[in-house]
């Protein structure tokens, strides 16, 4: 499935809240938004590519790439979008940026 342009507005009008700015930052790498079965979902590219269609949001020095089925839903990017299992990765090393 392809994005529409008409629906290309819509990544202009999505928020980055402070809190998740700095978790990415903290992170070092890019991160997409995808959904799940509890909803949007905010993970890293290593774990979760991007797709071609997916929308671009930036999030200081780098990426939120948000999948086109949740960008028309999204206002508003924040931590709770962050899976709880990500918290026993922030001890270990930043993100890769290989996929």
């Amino acid at each position: 499935m392809h994005a529409r342009e008409s629906n290309q507005h819509m990544a202009g009008n999505i928020r980055v809240t402070d809190e998740v700015a700095a978790y990415i930052t903290k992170r070092q790498c890019d991160f997409r938004i995808s959904t799940s079965c509890g909803g949007p979902i905010l993970l890293p590219v290593s774990i979760k590519p991007p797709k071609p269609t997916d929308f671009q949001v930036p999030a200081g020095e780098f990426t939120i790439f948000i999948s086109v089925h949740q960008a028309r839903y999204l206002s508003t990017v924040h931590m709770g979008m962050v899976p709880f299992f990500m918290d026993e990765m922030d001890a270990g090393p930043p993100c890769s940026h290989e996929f």
